[in-house]
């Protein structure tokens, strides 16, 4: 591509976008470029009320409310996955998956984070069949069926509330002694009467027969037990996906780029937000502020 960009964004999830945002604010040219959906993670969501200003919103409004917010600025929307970022003397290209050369005057990765899977034998090969991690993509698949949840945090209690809707039978899976969902949440799926819930388990392996799921081994004090089931879903957490990044800024032993809150990295023109970098608490509401101070930064940057 011949055009320059005063600000790239890797990542239309809320970091992303509220920097593009704020960079178009102070107007210079932003492309955002996204490899799956804009909004991010929170656009499986069906109802999130954490947001400030909204009393309930669905993940999926609150992403179209904000690409049309940065289109309605001026930003440029580009579907394309970024494989490699190098300097060329002051500028930052982005090789995208497409073929294409995005050139900007600074850079901001908001890559977020991807589900995590268990490792377990086998389970690569059931992801999309028989495990999943969206309640709302791949629940209705399992109507007056049996499934396993395997977590324990506020994202699975959000996935069983809208699974036990749908299913005959649903089992929770947690690893710690305790669930450590929001009251409200435990409350919710706690009223329900077809839920059973276990602590202080270990998924050992999943059972199949034929390639087709039947249950899930798992120990529970000391005691190796089987949940038959038809399908599973996963909510044990989120990992980064920064590798392809780690030359241009670094990362920690768990993958996440190493910045504070202003997003800098060893790159003078290369700033991070959001889930993707070290922090202790990874919401939307800390999301923004992280893609609001990258793009100050970068906007300062420009402007030296």
């Amino acid at each position: 591509m011949d055009k320059m960009y005063d600000v790239a964004v890797v990542g239309g999830g809320p970091a992303g976008m509220t920097a593009a945002l704020y960079a178009l604010r102070n107007g210079k040219s932003v492309v955002v470029i996204e490899k799956s959906v804009f909004g991010g993670q929170i656009v499986n969501s069906p109802k999130v009320e954490n947001i400030p200003g909204f009393e309930s919103i669905s993940g999926e409004d609150f992403g179209d409310l904000m690409m049309n917010q940065v289109t309605g600025q001026g930003g440029e929307l580009m579907f394309d996955e970024v494989l490699k970022v190098e300097h060329q003397g002051d500028e930052v290209v982005c090789h995208t998956d497409m073929g294409l050369e995005v050139r900007s005057r600074t850079l901001i990765l908001a890559t977020g984070t991807k589900h995590r899977s268990l490792g377990l034998e086998g389970e690569e090969d059931l992801i999309g069949k028989s495990v999943h991690f969206c309640a709302v993509c791949d629940g209705s698949f399992y109507k007056d069926k049996k499934v396993v949840m395997v977590g324990g945090g506020n994202s699975a209690f959000v996935e069983a509330n809208l699974l036990a809707d749908i299913v005959k039978e649903l089992v929770m899976l947690q690893d710690l002694p305790v669930f450590t969902a929001d009251q409200k949440l435990q409350d919710q799926l706690n009223a329900r009467g077809n839920v059973e819930k276990h602590t202080s388990t270990k998924v050992l392996e999943y059972v199949t027969e034929g390639g087709k799921l039947t249950g899930v081994k798992y120990e529970e004090n000391g005691e190796v037990r089987t949940a038959d089931c038809d399908g599973v879903f996963l909510a044990v957490g989120l990992v980064p996906d920064n590798g392809r990044f780690a030359d241009v800024a670094d990362t920690d032993q768990r993958g996440y780029f190493i910045a504070d809150e202003y997003g800098k990295t060893k790159s003078s023109n290369i700033f991070v937000a959001g889930d993707c970098r070290t922090k202790s608490l990874r919401q939307v509401a800390t999301a923004c502020s992280d893609g609001a101070n990258a793009a100050i930064e970068a906007c300062n940057r420009l402007n030296s």
